[in-house]
């Protein structure tokens, strides 16, 4: 594989970056707990789980993908199938975002089986049957639907079993009971309110069956954390990554109960140095962690030059080939945080 990304105009770079704009809209606070600074401890962690938007969906992918035999299923907003990009900034503009483009999703499927046949990747049998939950807002201009279409393909092709959310007007956004954004409309920070809680529902598909969220008082710990302790260079900025973390540990998983863990991955603009904890607070986990036993790492990136509005590596930005693989820059960073985690 090459990597061609400087063989894009800097306008197509820039396009493929920025999300359009909407006034916001006022919506519910939800109980939140402010960080306390720590360290990620070790927990009786039984199961892995994935879930992201927008470039943190296809974060939420490859982490999937590659780690298939230690993560249990994803939940995706707003992204494309694995691999999309293919390691090329036009393909990821004009065919991973727009549709001008096709995906050329037998090609992603072949790769995918190659790269297992390597051991670059976990066996693809590993995805059969796995629960992956998939959602698009009819009003996403910016991950078009037939994008999210071919990510739906990409998990049956396989074997997954996949529940698709396809009938929201919901804008280019995280979409929850806590946005702050009005349903149709893409805007900072990406955090939409349509009436509706597609938390609780992919949370059942994730699972098999879920606790309502608690709405009162928070009963586990905020931690921020430094990402430089598990970065793969000892340095996050230098792999577009924030110097801070968080994770939420409810109150049972800290007292040693059986927890499940989610790496929940915020979109490009969403990150803690764009947003605060926006994300954090709002994206309506911790409410249905305090419930479930289940604790929320939410890793951090960074706006750099390479990267100038904080997006996760999924079109190779970094400038190596082997960011949607095992030993990827920001793949194993996020890898090394849930390791210590489940021990």
């Amino acid at each position: 594989m090459r990597f061609l990304v400087r063989s894009v105009t800097a306008a197509a770079v820039t396009a493929l970056l920025v999300l359009a704009g909407a006034v916001p809209a006022r919506a519910a606070n939800p109980p939140t707990k402010p960080p306390v600074a720590g360290s990620l401890g070790t927990y009786n962690v039984s199961s892995v789980y994935v879930a992201g938007v927008s470039s943190g969906g296809a974060m939420a992918t490859q982490l999937h993908v590659a780690y298939s035999s230690r993560i249990q299923g994803a939940a995706i907003f707003a992204s494309g199938p694995y691999y999309c990009a293919q390691n090329n900034a036009g393909q990821a503009l004009y065919g991973c975002m727009d549709n001008v483009w096709p995906t050329y999703l037998t090609n992603l499927q072949t790769y995918t089986r190659t790269w297992a046949a390597y051991g670059w990747i976990d066996p693809v049998g590993n995805l059969s049957g796995r629960p992956v939950y998939v959602f698009h807002g009819n009003g996403d201009t910016t991950v078009k639907k037939s994008v999210n279409d071919d990510l739906v393909r990409y998990y049956q092709h396989f074997g997954a079993s996949v529940q698709y959310d396809s009938g929201s007007p919901a804008g280019h956004a995280w979409v929850g009971p806590y946005g702050t954004v009005s349903c149709s409309a893409t805007a900072s920070p990406f955090l939409n309110d349509c009436g509706t809680d597609p938390q609780n529902a992919f949370l059942r598909k994730l699972f098999g069956s879920v606790n309502g969220p608690n709405t009162g008082a928070l009963g586990g710990r905020l931690i921020s954390f430094s990402q430089n302790t598990f970065a793969v260079n000892g340095y996050a900025n230098g792999i577009s990554m924030g110097a801070t973390g968080f994770a939420y540990v409810p109150s049972a998983c800290t007292a040693g109960q059986s927890c499940r863990l989610l790496v929940a991955l915020h979109g490009c603009k969403q990150a803690y140095t764009e947003v605060g904890t926006a994300f954090v607070d709002r994206a309506n986990l911790n409410q249905y962690a305090d419930t479930n036993s289940m604790i929320v790492l939410y890793p951090q990136a960074l706006a750099t030059a390479v990267n100038p509005n904080g997006c996760w590596d999924w079109w190779g930005y970094l400038g190596a080939t082997n960011y949607p693989i095992k030993g990827g820059a920001q793949l194993e960073t996020i890898m090394n945080m849930v390791r210590r985690l489940d021990g």
